[in-house]
């Protein structure tokens, strides 16, 4: 069994790296290469559910890389995996150039994902959350000849990067206060530990799953390719913030103002980001703002100890926004066009994407009795209990998610107007091919039928599943308000135009003020320390380098004048003294006799004189 929990990630992980790696010569068989290979990760996620492997390496010096299959990690393994296949399938259809490196990455991505969710610690949710950062990098800006896509890639990546930063303060605080990374362990490490360890999971979720005050990225994140939007919003890395937070709901609840803190960013978030998505115009952008406010009803339930009910909301609603992000992606490649207005009767034109993205779109409204009325209910059960306040800012979120769906459903089943364009984007196909329309009927059915989850048996069952405490499912009463909230929502937004104000067309503006707040500050401050480093340290450092020069001139002129001097004025007197001692050295004997009898007369007045 051990090794099947590494096959898990490495399946899609490998062949993604081999993948990606090929270059043009692998672009022929990528896209049914990566299909088979995410089919059979959904066999071995499947698998691993059933037997819940669990697999154990040593990492560093008394630290350990861990993977295991729960009841958590099961469903999301199994969630992200089917989701990935649609998805994969769907690109097939959708995706042109460079294949090898497109499939490549996005099988990267799922590998890491599926690493992520099955980490037991701080260490392999480290290295599996900067990997899925990276190919998110890369994925948004696909196409990077476009100098506008790689920059809204750039954007997207350093925010997540901000909020990432949290995740390494809460492994080091880890250490510290317990000397383990295993997050199950996190809930019992003492103060200050366990708060410092707390504010940094709660950072790092909040950053990678968009909510509040990061949840401009998202927006960001729309250059990319379609099929990265559907997988990216659905049930990996946006999903990924808000598993973390339903996994490590303990800590959460020990610390006490974590939860607090998680259930109102998570309830804000549903509410002003699902205003933003009332008042987009284009498709695509009214999804991405949808999704960063449906992951704020899981961080609400993560919160509010709604475990079941959150993780529940997360499965239903990645079928639903895989669903609708495909249906967007293939009238943006038949139709050229993804404005609201230019798409009316889209709907019409195209049946398969019409009526399956119609389900999405009652879906993801809260409209009984599919999936997401079910799910949403069953957080907003527990929230309840737990706070009044709370509990109305989530039923005024609930109200916006019905309006903004059914405006996006209303646009496309719209007869065509005069408002109907085509090409105003790209040039359309007129057509949808088999591979893309392929996997949008079972995820309608995913869509439509996940609410039986909130029936009172299953709900007890999925609890028991998921290992969870007791909690509040569903209930009749709640049931009937969020319906008739979501009935009441839809119906007021039917055949209206919608003047929408500056802010939130413009996404609260989020991107201006972290550019203003953080951006610029930061900015300037490197500005400030590398002219600081330029003439002062570094002109420090010259003005050292003058000086030793300058007295090194001086050492050598007074090495020339003295020393060389004192040299050249022995050397000379040697030489004097050698022709001196060379003249009497003429050969002759008789020469010789003379100088030793004078070198003896000498010796014998010293003699006598000092005698």
């Amino acid at each position: 069994m051990n090794a099947l929990a590494w096959a898990l990630p490495a399946s899609p992980g490998v062949c993604g790296a081999l993948l990606s790696v090929t270059g043009r010569r692998g672009d022929r068989v990528a896209p049914a290469a990566a299909v088979a290979v995410t089919a059979a990760t959904l066999a071995l996620a499947v698998t691993a559910a059933v037997t819940r492997p669990r697999a154990s390496a040593a990492l560093f010096a008394g630290l350990r890389a861990e993977l295991a299959v729960d009841g958590l990690s099961a469903v999301l393994a199994i969630t992200v995996s089917a989701v990935a296949l649609a998805v994969l399938v769907f690109a097939a259809g959708e995706i042109r150039e460079a294949r090898a490196r497109f499939f490549g990455l996005m099988l990267l991505f799922v590998g890491a994902m599926l690493a992520t969710v099955t980490a037991t610690g701080l260490a392999p949710l480290l290295m599996a959350w900067e990997v899925m950062g990276a190919m998110s990098y890369a994925l948004i800006g696909f196409w990077w000849r476009d100098g506008d896509r790689v920059r809204s890639a750039t954007v997207a990546f350093v925010t997540t990067r901000a909020g990432d930063l949290g995740l390494y303060l809460a492994a080091g605080c880890a250490l510290a206060g317990t000397g383990t990374l295993d997050l199950a362990g996190l809930a019992a490490a003492p103060r200050p530990w366990r708060d410092l360890v707390a504010a940094g999971i709660v950072t790092a979720a909040l950053g990678k799953s968009a909510q509040l005050p990061f949840s401009f990225w998202l927006s960001r994140a729309m250059a990319g390719p379609t099929p990265v939007s559907a997988l990216l919003h659905s049930a990996t890395m946006v999903a990924a913030g808000a598993y973390l937070l339903l996994r490590v709901q303990p800590l959460l609840a020990a610390t006490g103002w974590a939860a607090t803190l998680a259930a109102w960013i998570g309830a804000l978030t549903a509410l002003l980001l699902g205003a933003v998505a009332l008042a987009q115009r284009d498709l695509k952008q009214l999804l991405a703002a949808s999704t960063c406010a449906q992951v704020g009803f899981m961080v609400l339930a993560a919160g509010v100890s709604a475990v079941a009910g959150g993780t529940a909301h997360l499965v239903a609603h990645a079928a639903v926004k895989n669903l609708l992000f495909m249906g967007a992606g293939a009238w943006l490649s038949a139709l050229g066009t993804k404005d609201l207005a230019e798409l009316h009767g889209a709907a019409r034109r195209h049946r398969l994407v019409g009526v399956t993205f119609g389900v999405g779109a009652l879906a993801l409204a809260g409209l009984p009795p599919l999936s997401l009325w079910v799910t949403k209910d069953a957080v907003l059960s527990a929230v309840a209990e737990r706070s009044a306040a709370l509990h109305v800012v989530a039923l005024a979120a609930a109200f916006l998610a019905a309006a903004y769906a059914a405006r996006a459903g209303f646009a496309v089943w719209s007869p065509r107007d005069d408002a109907t364009r085509d090409d105003t984007e790209r040039s359309g196909t007129r057509r949808v091919g088999l591979l893309t329309g392929l996997p949008m009927p079972p995820m309608a059915f995913v869509a439509a039928a996940a609410g039986v989850v909130g029936a009172p048996v299953v709900f007890t069952a999925w609890r028991a599943l998921l290992g969870t405490g007791p909690e509040p499912g569903p209930e009749g009463g709640g049931l009937l308000l969020s319906g008739a909230l979501a009935v009441a929502a839809a119906l007021a937004v039917r055949g209206r135009r919608l003047a929408a104000p500056r802010p939130l067309a413009g996404w609260l503006y989020l991107e201006r003020g972290a550019v203003a707040v953080v951006w610029r500050p930061v900015t300037s401050l490197a500005r400030s320390l590398a002219r600081f480093d330029d003439r002062v340290l570094d002109g420090a450092v010259r003005g050292v380098s003058r000086a030793v020069t300058v007295l090194a001139g001086w050492s050598r002129r007074g090495d020339e004048s003295g020393v060389d001097g004192a040299v050249r004025g022995l050397a000379a007197g040697a030489a004097r003294l050698g022709a001196l001692l060379r003249r009497p050295q003429t050969g002759q004997v008789h020469t010789y006799f003379a100088q030793a009898a004078v070198v003896l007369v000498l010796l014998a007045l010293v003699i006598a004189l000092v005698g």
